[in-house]
């Protein structure tokens, strides 16, 4: 049982957030988060009831207009442009501590009264300051007409973050995103992973490798479809995205797409799997370490959080470039490694949900003792 400060039990909090569409990363943070303040107010662009959790949904949650759009949770990334109104159209209820998990637009929900602002950033805004290329493309036409709302979107993002109190940082890699792109320092505090629930099964594997992931460019998952369509050795792709049938269509029968599983299906998985493959640079990277906890090793692009999470020769095996050799190789490398399944899931440990909760709350207290 995780165990919360006392403390919190006495603070007013609101909670911001981008979207509610889906349980992935930043949803599992703002799951603790509403464990650890039950009676916080939780403010988002959109809320999908149906593809959040019910620890999510019994909170009170107020959404901008965007909610009342026909279509929006298909749609939503669409209004790009109207997300930084949006969020703007709150009038929070007033409160001791606002925290936003953020990667877009959650950190300019308007200040409540009174309230410090902690934001929990899981990066910069992505589609302003680092993957636009891997988001819109890059037809030279198209950049030249998205050039003007860029530039919008970063003085936005750039002038929000001034009015945060205290950043804290979901790795290393975007605690330096945060020191460049906003002149703003950041604490560290690894996302929580549920090493509890992950762990692992019986020996051994039963043939096949594993990738767990959105299927959506920047992720990189042609790659390993590529490599493995080449080696003609199982892989089995999990996730869903604008990728998916692009990704299909370009893969050998070696190569297997089950969709979205379940958190249980994937455990299954994870502990039944050779490897995990991990080809895109990430922030963190939740999925690596859930594949550690499990006993199994990472085959991983080296760039990113991953560096921050996996144990080269360790737990893990980096590539050095994002091309088909270069992981074939590394995926070469991890099949003739003797692996210590106790040893990998040990690294896992550190990211554990208690560390979590204990290192942010160091955090929440600077953020309300600051001057």
């Amino acid at each position: 049982m995780n165990e919360f400060p006392s403390d919190w039990q006495n603070l007013r909090v609101a909670l911001s957030h981008d979207w509610l569409t889906g349980m992935r990363g930043g949803e599992r943070v703002l799951e603790l988060l509403c464990d650890g303040f039950p009676e916080a107010v939780l403010y988002t662009l959109l809320h999908n009831p149906d593809s959040v959790s019910e620890r999510i949904n019994r909170h009170t949650i107020r959404t901008s207009p965007m909610q009342r759009i026909p279509n929006i949770y298909r749609t939503y990334r669409y209004f790009l442009p109207f997300h930084p109104w949006a969020i703007a159209r709150f009038t929070p209820e007033p409160a001791d501590l606002l925290i936003s998990t953020s990667h877009c637009v959650a950190k300019g929900l308007p200040r409540p009264s009174g309230a410090r602002h902690l934001c929990y950033c899981f990066t910069p805004m992505r589609y302003a300051w680092t993957f636009y290329d891997e988001y819109f493309g890059r037809n030279p036409l198209k950049k030249a007409v998205l050039k003007p709302l860029l530039h919008y979107l970063r003085r936005w993002d750039y002038a929000r973050a001034q009015e945060v109190d205290r950043f804290v940082a979901i790795s290393h890699h975007v605690r330096r995103r945060i020191e460049k792109y906003y002149a703003r320092n950041a604490d560290v505090v690894y996302p929580p992973v549920d090493t509890e629930r992950c762990h692992p099964g019986e020996s051994g594997h039963d043939g096949y490798d594993l990738i767990v992931s959105a299927l959506v460019p920047y992720k990189r998952v042609d790659l390993a479809v590529s490599a493995y369509t080449q080696s003609g050795y199982p892989l089995v792709v999990v996730g869903t995205g604008t990728e998916y049938e692009q990704l299909k269509q370009a893969a050998g029968p070696s190569v297997t797409f089950l969709g979205w599983k379940t958190d249980d299906e994937i455990l299954a998985l994870y502990q039944r799997c050779r490897m995990l493959i991990f080809p895109g640079e990430e922030d963190f990277g939740i999925v690596p370490v859930e594949a550690q906890a499990c006993g199994k090793p990472v085959v991983a692009y080296a760039q990113g959080g991953a560096t921050e999470t996996l144990i080269d020769q360790e737990t893990a095996i980096f590539f050095p470039e994002q091309t088909v050799d270069s992981l074939s190789d590394a995926i070469n490398r991890c099949a003739a490694t003797k692996w210590d399944p106790a040893r990998i899931r040990r690294q896992a440990e550190t990211f554990s949900i208690q560390n979590f909760i204990d290192n942010l709350a160091t955090s929440i207290r600077q953020c309300l003792g600051a001057d």
